[in-house]
């Protein structure tokens, strides 16, 4: 058993990502798990700990019964042409996509949310390469997608 709380290690692992990359200029790898906990908080949703289930949470109250992959990405104060989302499983076993877009501190700016037939639909309209690799621009994501928390606003679906 841990001396510190799943919520305590994320702040310290927010303040220390943010920390490193105005220092180093790069990125420590953990936007995603910090998504996974601020999504899962924020929207109500149970994470997943098996790695190999394809998705990363499962819906609760109005999303009961739902997969949901968690992509994240730190997009600063907005969101640039080349700013892509990482790799969708499109073979994976689930139902929707949320996206949390992050500020430089790694605190959640938007989320949005899209269904699988949209995320299928936008990434099979892709060019060939980013098709193959089940790529997404951010921009692209919320055109399809649904803005469902705002840090100003709070959770809106």
């Amino acid at each position: 058993m841990s001396v510190y709380s799943y919520d305590k290690l994320i702040e310290q692992t927010r303040r220390l990502a943010a920390d490193f990359r105005r220092t180093t200029g790069t990125m420590l790898p953990v936007s995603g798990e910090i998504a996974r906990h601020d999504v899962s908080h924020y929207l109500g949703l149970e994470l997943s700990n098996d790695q190999t289930a394809g998705y990363d949470a499962l819906g609760k109250n109005e999303r009961e019964g739902l997969r949901i992959q968690i992509k994240s990405r730190v997009v600063g104060d907005a969101v640039k042409a080349g700013h892509r989302i990482g790799q969708l499983n499109t073979q994976g076993n689930w139902d929707r996509v949320i996206l949390s877009l992050m500020d430089d501190d790694f605190e959640p700016i938007e989320m949005y949310e899209a269904s699988r037939d949209e995320v299928i639909e936008a990434i099979n309209g892709a060019n060939s390469s980013r098709k193959k690799r089940g790529a997404l621009s951010v921009a692209k994501f919320k055109i399809i997608g649904e803005l469902v928390w705002a840090k100003e606003l709070g959770k809106i679906v």
